[in-house]
């Protein structure tokens, strides 16, 4: 940058004055138009001043750090828990509809596991118990969410359906009547299993993560909590089979193991 000349000679009377100045304080003449611009650099040349500014860093992509899954939209279990509330909705319009769930009735063995679909089916049904209903999708709703964003779609459709089905099969399997309930005829419906299922699955996996030196320092206490909710579910609605709970909460286990190698090897 031009330094500015020490003074400046007035053309009217011939003074020297200040470079800094418009007029000449000694007739008034008019000596330029503005006065230059100040350096406030102090003399720092541009170089050291364009190393002095801050670099902006790239956003941080969430796949860059271990633990963080990338933000993406969970529409597989948005589907599941649609799906659940549609099964809700066919119910309310038809009690009589027989649309799936499975009915153990102790005096016919094997009326139940004759057919094998519906235990694929039962889990999305809820017939009219809508706290019963609102309890399993909620959970579904956050463990569903945080096992998609790690393992993708597939993963928490596949653990939701065979944690279900497990659970349905495990309860005709052992004839489990209700904890409650004395009722010589009763329904597995519901997704406590299927539930527990995911609950656990993603449970498992944080766990090996912690292990193997990967603390995502997540708070567990919730998860118990919500965990004990779904078994306690068993004693409070007849549908809630406890054995349900227990198949769904095993394959859960299992698929905890299995998809971090899985998704590790794709």
């Amino acid at each position: 940058m031009s330094q500015p000349d020490l003074f400046v000679v007035c053309k009217n009377c011939g003074s020297e004055v200040s470079p800094y100045v418009t007029e000449c304080p000694y007739c008034g003449q008019r000596v330029r138009k503005r006065a230059p611009k100040l350096d406030r650099s102090g003399g720092e040349p541009e170089q050291q001043k364009r190393r002095r500014r801050r670099r902006k860093l790239p956003r941080l992509r969430a796949e860059e750090i271990a633990g963080i899954a990338p933000d993406t939209r969970p529409y597989a279990t948005f589907g599941l828990i649609v799906a659940c509330v549609a099964g809700m909705l066919l119910y309310a319009a038809d009690h009589s509809l027989d649309i799936g769930y499975v009915t153990l009735v102790p005096d016919a063995p094997g009326l139940a596991s004759d057919e094998v679909w519906r235990w694929f089916i039962t889990p999305f049904l809820h017939g009219d118990q809508l706290g019963y209903g609102f309890v399993v999708l909620v959970a579904v709703g956050i463990f569903g969410t945080l096992l998609e964003r790690r393992f993708g779609p597939v993963a928490v459709v596949a653990t939701f359906i065979l944690a279900g089905a497990a659970g349905a099969a495990l309860a005709v399997l052992l004839e489990t009547p209700p904890l409650l309930s004395d009722t010589p005829i009763w329904s597995v419906m519901g997704a406590n299993g299927a539930a527990l299922g995911v609950l656990v699955a993603w449970l498992v996996d944080d766990r090996l993560a912690a292990r193997r030196g990967d603390d995502r320092e997540n708070d567990l206490l919730g998860v118990y909590v919500i965990a004990a909710v779904l078994v306690l579910l068993s004693l409070t609605t007849r549908e809630a089979n406890i054995s349900a709970a227990v198949g769904g909460a095993l394959v859960g286990a299992l698929m905890g193991l299995l998809l971090p190698r899985v998704t590790r090897k794709a």
